[in-house]
C-alpha cells in the first residue's frame, strides 16, 4: 500500500484484542509517520514490535493531554506526521485524545481518522440494539452517589434508545447493582466482555439478573466490559404501537380510493397482519370524514 503521508494527527486505530484487528491502512501509517503518541508506549511498544514497526514514541496519556497537544501541534506545523493511538480500538472515545484532536483542530491543523476496530462498535452489533440508534455514555462514575444520578439522568431523558456504557473490572458489580436499581423496568442489558480477545462472552439476560450472574463464576468479573442496556419495554411498545399506526396510515387511505371499503379492510389485513377490527374500525372513520368510497360495506 502507498499513500502520501502529510503533515497531519492521524487518529489511529488498533486492535481491542485480536491483533488481526490492525488494517493493512493503519499498519502502512503507522510505519510511516515522523511520531506515534500513544497511551502507555509500553503497550504500544509491544504493539509495533509484533508488526516490525520501529517509529519514534511519546506518551500522551490523561494527565498531559494539555501540555502534549502543544508539543504535537509544534511538530504539525514544522511539517511532521504524527499517529494518535490510545491502549485498544478508537481514540478519543472514552480514551485519553479527544483533547489533543481538538487543540489540533483549534491550531489549523489537518486530522485524517484512520478508521478501524472499536469496543462500541463491536458491542452495538452484537447486542442486537442497533438499530433505530443508541446513546454511548461511556465509564460511569466511580462513587455510587454520582453514578446513580447519573444513571436516574439516563433514564429519565433516554427511555426510546438503548444506552451504552464503558466498565471496568473492579468496578462492576458495584455498578451493576446501581444499574438494576435505577433501571428496574423490566429491561435487559447485554453484557460483552474481553471483546475479540482470548476469553470474549457476549450473554443478554434481564438488569435483575445481572449481578447475580456476575457474582456466579469470579471469571465473569474480570477484563474490559462493554454493557448496552436495552430500551425500556413501554419504550418498546410505544414504538411498536407507532410503527402499527404508521403501516395502517401508508396502506389504508391508498387502498380506500380504489376499493370498496369491505375490499380495501380485506387487503390491508393480508398486507399488514394487523388486526381486522383495527382496521375496519379506522376504514369506518375515513369513511366519515369522506375519505373511502361507502358503495360496499
Amino acid at each position: 500500500m502507498t499513500e502520501k503521508i502529510h503533515a497531519a494527527l492521524y487518529v489511529v486505530a488498533t486492535p481491542i484484542g485480536h491483533l488481526g484487528e490492525l488494517t493493512p491502512r493503519a499498519q502502512y501509517v503507522l510505519s510511516s509517520v515522523d511520531v506515534i503518541a500513544a497511551e502507555d508506549t509500553r503497550n504500544t511498544q509491544s504493539l509495533l514490535r509484533h508488526f516490525g514497526i520501529a517509529n519514534k514514541l511519546v506518551a500522551v496519556h490523561e494527565h498531559n493531554e494539555h501540555h502534549a497537544a502543544g508539543g504535537l501541534i509544534k511538530l504539525i506545523t514544522e511539517g511532521k506526521s504524527v499517529a494518535l493511538v490510545t491502549d485498544a480500538g478508537t481514540p478519543a472515545v472514552s480514551d485519553p485524545g479527544a483533547r489533543v484532536v481538538a487543540a489540533v483542530h483549534a491550531a489549523g491543523q489537518r486530522v485524517i481518522p484512520i478508521c478501524g476496530p472499536s469496543a462500541l462498535i463491536a458491542a452495538v452489533s452484537a447486542s442486537g440494539e442497533g438499530e433505530g440508534g443508541f446513546l454511548f455514555h461511556g465509564f460511569l462514575a466511580a462513587k455510587s452517589g454520582e453514578r446513580i444520578r447519573e444513571l436516574q439522568m439516563l433514564r429519565d431523558t433516554c427511555r426510546r434508545y438503548p444506552i451504552v456504557l464503558y466498565e471496568s473490572p473492579h468496578r462492576i458489580v458495584a455498578s451493576m447493582a446501581d444499574i438494576a436499581n435505577v433501571f428496574d423496568d423490566g429491561r435487559d442489558v447485554v453484557i460483552c466482555r474481553e471483546l475479540t480477545k482470548r476469553f470474549e462472552s457476549i450473554e443478554r439476560l434481564p438488569v435483575a439478573r445481572a449481578v447475580e450472574w456476575l457474582n456466579g463464576d469470579t471469571d465473569r468479573q474480570r477484563g474490559e466490559f462493554v454493557l448496552v442496556l436495552a430500551k425500556s419495554p413501554s419504550a418498546a411498545e410505544d414504538e411498536a404501537k407507532m410503527a402499527e399506526t404508521a403501516q395502517l396510515e401508508r396502506t389504508l387511505p391508498l387502498l380506500l380510493k380504489e376499493l370498496p371499503l369491505k375490499q380495501a379492510v380485506a387487503l390491508t389485513v393480508a398486507l399488514t397482519g394487523l388486526k381486522k377490527n383495527l382496521v375496519y374500525e379506522r376504514a369506518l372513520a375515513l369513511r366519515e370524514a369522506g375519505e373511502a368510497d361507502d358503495s360496499s360495506l
